[in-house]
């Protein structure tokens, strides 16, 4: 008799949720689906990137190891197969405070990379060998032929011709191409808020003044997606979902479950524990790497040693990481100044811990760790005086 599986998709009311059925209809010969559970809360949020993104993480993890407690309790031979942000941090927190070794974290990202790149190249992708290194929202890979021929120099000559492979979300501001033929890697996207900083908070600006914050932005994708929703006659994925910045998550999550039901031991760009595929970061911690996922999990490709530069930002984020995810359980104001003051997305200084104090305030309501924290800052008479803060 053929095990059937049961899904519990926890945030079943996103605007993601079509695309996850549409990618188990697609496996329906190979995932015997028997069950689809689609729970949810009314309030919703969305946030990304510097000290939003930090919150993010102070809010979510909490609620994830509360998850992960159930399913100690209530399944304990589940697998928890997370996209939700910050991925890399939340994957680290399961595996590192929640203990619990079956967690997957995803995003789409990588996808969205080997996609666009393999229509750069001008071949299909199951002809490309992708090595990928780092953590979520901030890795590098490296891409070569079927005979193992390293293609990342040819690759990055073409991406100043051709589609970069962004994912829609991304502000488009140029690599500096010398930087990467120096470092032989093509970088995240997102690194562009690294390696462009001056250019991108510019635009950010910009944007904040015409078009509103990326969460305002989102907000508006969303109300047009759920009206699209409820046409039952649609038949088509809205171009809106690619706007949102999330296509394909879905479909990488659904893989990930069916290659783990069925042992397919697919190549799949993961957040896992690193086991030693990165050797410049500690073995027990969390990276976004290239894996095959079969029966038993992750198996991490070897990346190897990275260069000097490359080393050196992937140490220093993996530590903003520890902090952000220590200060979200604990509590500690300490911790989390250290967190903040280590992000490079947060400049250090006086704005840095006044938009801290803000943001703990306007999220008090979801902060219950940080309860003794926030007393003491309305009492000394912190109030939210950035109209940025308030709609982060």
């Amino acid at each position: 008799m053929t095990r059937k599986v049961k899904i519990a998709t926890i945030g079943g009311d996103s605007s993601y949720t079509p695309e996850l059925m549409e990618g188990f209809i697609k496996r329906y010969a190979e995932l015997p689906i028997g069950e689809i559970w689609l729970v949810d809360v009314e309030a919703g949020d969305c946030r990304k990137n510097g000290a939003g993104g930090m919150f993010k993480a102070f809010r979510t993890i909490p609620v994830i190891l509360e998850i992960v407690a159930d399913m100690k309790r209530l399944c304990p031979d589940a697998w928890l197969i997370n996209f939700t942000n910050p991925s890399g941090m939340v994957t680290e927190a399961v595996l590192s405070y929640g203990q619990w070794e079956k967690v997957i974290g995803l995003c789409n990202v990588p996808v969205v990379a080997k996609m666009g790149e393999a229509e750069t190249l001008g071949v299909p992708q199951t002809d490309l060998i992708y090595k990928f290194a780092g953590v979520n929202h901030f890795h590098w890979h490296k891409v070569a032929d079927k005979k193992g021929q390293d293609l990342t120099p040819q690759l990055i000559d073409k991406l100043y011709e051709e589609n970069s492979g962004l994912p829609k979300n991304i502000f488009d501001v140029p690599f500096y191409r010398e930087q990467l033929q120096q470092m032989n890697m093509i970088p995240c996207g997102y690194h562009r808020y690294y390696y462009r900083a001056e250019e991108m908070l510019k635009h950010g600006l910009t944007e904040y003044a015409t078009e509103g914050t990326h969460a305002q932005q989102v907000k508006v994708i969303e109300h047009e997606l759920f009206e699209l929703y409820k046409d039952p006659d649609l038949d088509y994925k809205p171009k809106q979902l690619e706007q949102r910045g999330g296509a394909y998550y879905s479909d990488a999550a659904c893989e990930t479950i069916a290659s783990i039901y069925a042992n397919k031991n697919t190549e799949i760009v993961v957040s896992t524990r690193n086991n030693g595929a990165v050797p410049d970061l500690p073995a027990d911690c969390a990276v976004e790497v290239t894996a095959y996922v079969g029966g038993a999990g992750a198996r991490n490709v070897a990346f190897g040693p990275l260069p000097t530069a490359e080393r050196g930002w992937l140490q220093m984020m993996k530590s903003m990481e520890l902090l952000t995810i220590e200060a979200a359980i604990t509590g500690d104001y300490g911790t989390a100044l250290q967190a903040f003051i280590s992000n490079p997305l947060v400049p250090s200084g006086e704005t840095a811990t006044r938009v801290m104090h803000e943001l703990l305030i306007a999220h008090k309501a979801y902060l219950p760790q940080f309860a003794d924290t926030i007393a003491r800052l309305e009492k000394e008479g912190i109030t939210i005086k950035d109209e940025v803060v308030r709609k982060m």
